[in-house]
């Protein structure tokens, strides 16, 4: 008798830097990958963006470049699903799909000014939608392109714009059905989603004066959403989720005695909690599962400035390959400055869009380039530090489990041992996020894969830099004082 053959798994990966398709079998081995480079602009300062139409046309390119590249294999593909960036958000006509305005990244920050000035009460705010007043969600840049983007407003007038989440454009171009749906860790991610009715708040929508008509519904994080072409057939598209979402599940259910960190470009942090979450104060609460059943949330913290914060000294510093540099500099014994990051502004826990990033202590021996560059990767792991010690809980945190492109860095991934004490889990396996979106697809047909291996970092002494830490944190403390 023929043994059915194992089957596979589509996952789609939309980032800022590159679109990406991978196809996994059910233990969690890649069959298959494509990847296309996407440009984020920066035209103004604050502003962060893509072309929707290129996204959509890139996702397309990756998903018929693996279909070609599993060949007669690409029957076996059960399922596919997606995950993108969470906050990213865009306005589109609902008749044909066409962008009205650009795909604005999370990164993004225009209507920062508009924001401040909203009569808005932050503690309300936070315990509708587990988040703090912030221009990096998507509210904010939809009442932009409503206030100054002609064809946005046309289309209203029309009854013809939809707008909200990426993931929801992104959707309604790749699949047959064009649905008009979101998943609720993407529609979290807006600032107008409340946490604990899981639906679209009236009194927010009222307050940033957009309609709920221009929204999509929600649904579960495993739906059957519609059919995405597949060569001369057609997949089913069952699991959409936000990036870093996705990345929890990388490994399987994720633990709650674990913080999960994927370090890119920015660093996010995620604490999952076993019951309804109750954020300290800076925190937020998000939601990174839902369906009819159950929902899984975590305590979150987020640093803006990781990645970007490396791009912006290797731009200032004038510092050729910043992250291969930093591999032989972060092992030298010798006097750091510190760096204050607000880099693409300040996050958790203190939310201050408006910090101006700044290095202090820079004498004759600390000023040189590879000098600032080492303050500028410490700074990544004194603010993730800062951020762990308040989602500590009453169920303390027993280790670290970190993923992503800086996690490739060993001198940041033992510094960040060390300065917290706790035993530091790299992942071996490479694109947490898409393998987190193929686990979910496994594990709804009973199949899927649980812990990977990975490599320890053990918390070493270090006084010198546990010394750093401390000066920096009287820095901060200061520098938000002033």
């Amino acid at each position: 008798m023929t043994r059915p053959a194992e089957p596979y798994f589509l996952a789609l990966d939309q980032g800022g830097h590159s679109n990406r398709a991978l196809v996994f079998s059910a233990d969690g081995e890649v069959i298959a990958r494509a990847q296309i480079a996407v440009d984020t602009r920066f035209p103004h300062p604050g502003w962060a963006e893509q072309e929707g139409d290129t996204l959509v046309a890139s996702l397309r390119a990756v998903v018929a470049e693996v279909h070609a590249a599993l060949g007669a294999r690409a029957q076996h593909v059960r399922a596919a699903g997606l995950a993108t960036q969470r906050s990213n958000c865009i306005c589109w006509d609902r008749n044909d799909g066409h962008a009205l305005s650009p795909a604005m990244s999370w990164q993004d920050r225009r209507a920062q000014a508009w924001l401040e000035k909203l009569p808005l009460d932050d503690a309300w705010l936070h315990a509708r939608t587990g988040l703090y007043r912030s221009p990096h969600y998507g509210a904010s840049k939809l009442r932009w392109c409503l206030d100054r983007l002609p064809a946005v407003r046309e289309a209203a007038i029309d009854g013809r714009l939809a707008c909200g989440p990426l993931a929801s454009y992104l959707i309604a171009n790749l699949l047959q059905q064009r649905p008009a749906l979101i998943d609720p860790a993407n529609a979290a991610r807006s600032l107008l989603w409340n946490l604990r009715e899981r639906d679209w708040d009236v009194e927010l929508l009222k307050l940033f004066g957009i309609e709920r008509g221009y929204l999509p519904h929600t649904a579960p994080t495993r739906y059957d959403y519609g059919t995405l072409a597949w060569g001369d057939s057609t997949l089913p598209l069952r699991v959409l989720t936000g990036d870093q979402s996705a990345a929890l599940y990388a490994d399987g259910q994720p633990r709650t005695d674990t913080l999960y960190i994927n370090l890119g470009t920015g660093a996010f942090l995620q604490r999952p909690v076993p019951a309804w979450p109750s954020p300290p104060e800076g925190m937020l609460a998000s939601i990174v599962y839902a369906d009819a059943a159950r929902a899984d949330y975590v305590l979150e913290a987020t640093v803006n400035g990781a990645g970007t914060a490396l791009d912006w000294a290797r731009d200032r510093l004038g510092i050729h390959a910043i992250e291969a540099q930093l591999a032989h500099w972060l092992r030298k014994d010798s006097e750091i400055p510190l760096f204050l990051n607000g880099i693409a502004g300040l996050g958790s826990p203190w939310w201050r869009a408006d910090f101006v990033s700044r290095f202090i202590g820079q004498d004759e021996n600390c000023s040189e380039p590879w000098a600032q560059a080492v303050a500028v990767a410490e700074s990544i792991v004194f603010l993730i530090v800062e951020n762990l010690q308040r989602l500590q809980g009453d169920l303390p945190v027993q280790r670290i489990h970190v993923t992503g492109g800086l996690a490739q860095l060993d001198g940041l991934c033992q510094r960040l041992a060390d300065v917290s004490g706790l035993p530091l889990l790299r992942s071996t396996q490479p694109e947490a996020t898409a393998r987190g979106v193929a686990w979910l697809l496994a594990d709804a047909e009973g199949l899927g894969w649980h812990d990977s291996d990975g490599e320890l970092f053990a918390p070493q002494p270090n006084p010198a830099c546990v010394a750093r830490y401390r000066r920096w944190c009287d820095a901060m403390r200061q520098a938000l004082r002033d």
